[in-house]
């Protein structure tokens, strides 16, 4: 049996032309945004770290691991590069690594690429980034410098986000939708596989933000945001 990789990028011919140059409007301009405030994200000891994650993902894409029997997935990797380096910095690794996968091996269309990017470099990361966010901000009193509650929420994170982009995968087919295949069989399609990819998806950001925290927890935009609200809220009391 062949396999089919279900992977999120979305091929040209998914979703009509209209939709198609809507969302790349959409990521072009997001994605300016994201230059915009990327520089308050990075500064000299992290710059080389948002080219190692983006390297990363690129390569980690490259490896697809089994879900079901004739599916497979990969790292999407907006949490990850969110929790490492920041949101926008992170939407912008995510992005490049679209772009030389289109241009270059063919993996996603050319006219999809403003799908892609709104799918998993904007939802995926925001996503993700607003979990992560989150369960720090409620964990950080009871488990502040724990390496395990950290990887938990990376992994909740993770999976999360990959749940999003999926779902903004169904309500683009949903607007502009070219193929015969019903609505609802594509969203129990899409978000069935990408329940499974997620928890994938989990335990490989889980395992690599793990790793980077114990080795650099100074370059983990996550902890490094969280500590500067508690030393501002120490200043205000």
């Amino acid at each position: 049996m062949a396999v089919t990789t279900v992977a999120m990028h979305m091929s040209d011919g998914i979703v009509n032309a209209p939709v198609s140059m809507l969302f790349i409007v959409i990521a072009v301009a997001v994605l300016a945004i994201c230059v915009w405030r990327a520089r308050a994200e990075l500064d000299e000891r992290t710059v080389p770290l948002a080219g190692l994650v983006a390297a990363f993902i690129f390569a980690v894409q490259m490896v697809n691991f089994p879900i079901l029997p004739g599916v497979s997935g990969h790292l999407l990797g907006g949490a990850l590069a969110a929790i490492l380096v920041g949101p926008f910095t992170g939407a912008m690794c995510i992005a490049i690594v679209l772009v030389v996968q289109a241009l270059l091996f063919a993996d996603g269309g050319v006219t999809a690429l403003g799908t892609n990017i709104v799918n998993m470099a904007v939802i995926g990361v925001a996503a993700g980034y607003g979990t992560a966010l989150l369960l720090h901000t409620l964990a950080k009193r009871r488990f502040a410098g724990s390496v395990p509650a950290v990887g938990a929420i990376a992994f909740v994170a993770a999976l999360v986000g990959t749940v999003c982009a999926a779902g903004g995968f169904v309500v683009e087919y949903a607007i502009g939708g070219a193929a015969q295949t019903a609505l609802t069989t594509v969203a129990g399609y899409m978000f069935g596989t990408h329940v499974l990819i997620g928890i994938g998806e989990g335990v490989i950001t889980a395992l690599t933000v793990m790793a980077v925290v114990r080795a650099r927890p100074d370059l983990v935009y996550l902890l490094r945001t969280t500590q500067r609200t508690r030393s501002h809220e120490v200043v205000d009391a």
